[in-house]
């Protein structure tokens, strides 16, 4: 049964490790949310370690830079793992080989060091995605016609990031996951690392143990998100405890006029997907 905790300190007597989702739970892109910052520095202080799990297409260390600009505190988080790490993976067997990039210029490190041409859906060998080129005007429709084209040729693509959408500010920006979602339809092959897929769990795991110095008890690991096809699903499919944060992307259908979360609300937007989570709040708070 789904219970409802009035702030992360309530479940403090149950789990030792916290895998903390990013956009929509400690920052929406633009400003970052004091009070999720607050009570995941207390986590680390008093708790264990705090491993923020990301879908940033970007390898974690590049990431870092934009968690410090938007004010989010380093005592907030002890390790980073990102669908960036976990795509790199990915990239090895396409080393050498000619790429379809999608995606803006500042996710370059993502794959730098794989010898990789540039080239475009008439000739690339794969197809890697970490986003929009343009994500504040175009929309996954503008692809339609070159993934067509890629499809039909059948490109491999690599999603970089499985978000289908992401808050940023007051607005909802259409991520990587929603250009897969098209690719799909149109027949073509998707292979993706990121939440819900098990390759980034299995680095956020290896970082917590790193941190414990001690192997980790899966039963003893909490979860925290705001996307119920990423971030909960993940934590239900790898049988981890989650807290679902109602105020994210999914804060419509989830937060009553009044801004309080309706529990009946939540559990029919986990029903909906077929997934469940063991914790649900508002905003993530001490």
């Amino acid at each position: 049964m789904m219970d409802f905790p009035d702030g992360l300190s309530a479940l403090s007597d149950r789990y030792d490790v916290v895998l903390c989702d990013v956009w929509g739970v400690i920052h929406n892109g633009v400003r970052s949310y004091p009070d999720a910052c607050e009570a995941l520095t207390q986590w680390g202080r008093t708790q264990g370690p705090v491993v923020l799990i990301s879908n940033s297409p970007r390898p974690s260390y590049d990431v870092v830079a934009q968690l410090d600009g938007l004010s989010v505190p380093r005592s907030a988080w002890q390790g980073f793992v990102t669908s960036g790490d976990a795509t790199r993976a990915l990239l090895e067997p396409h080393r050498g080989t000619k790429v379809w990039k999608i995606g803006p210029e500042r996710d370059g490190p993502l794959w730098a060091g794989f010898d990789l041409t540039l080239a475009g859906p008439e000739d690339a060998d794969f197809i890697l995605c970490s986003g929009l080129y343009e994500d504040e005007t175009e929309v996954p429709e503008d692809y339609r016609d070159r993934l067509t084209v890629a499809a039909g040729r059948g490109l491999p693509f690599i999603c970089a990031n499985p978000d289908r959408v992401v808050q940023r500010g007051d607005r909802l920006i259409f991520c990587a996951g929603a250009l897969a979602d098209l690719y799909e339809s149109l027949g073509g092959k998707v292979e993706m690392a990121g939440k819900p897929y098990g390759a980034i769990y299995d680095l956020a795991m290896a970082k917590a143990a790193e941190l414990l110095g001690r192997p980790v008890d899966r039963a003893r690991v909490l979860c925290i998100g705001d996307g119920v096809i990423t971030d909960v699903k993940g934590a239900h499919d790898q049988k981890l405890a989650c807290l679902f944060v109602a105020k994210g992307i999914h804060g419509d259908m989830a937060i009553g006029p009044d801004g309080r979360l309706e529990p009946d609300a939540v559990h029919a937007l986990l029903d909906a997907e077929a997934v469940g989570a063991t914790h649900a709040i508002a905003d993530l708070v001490w």
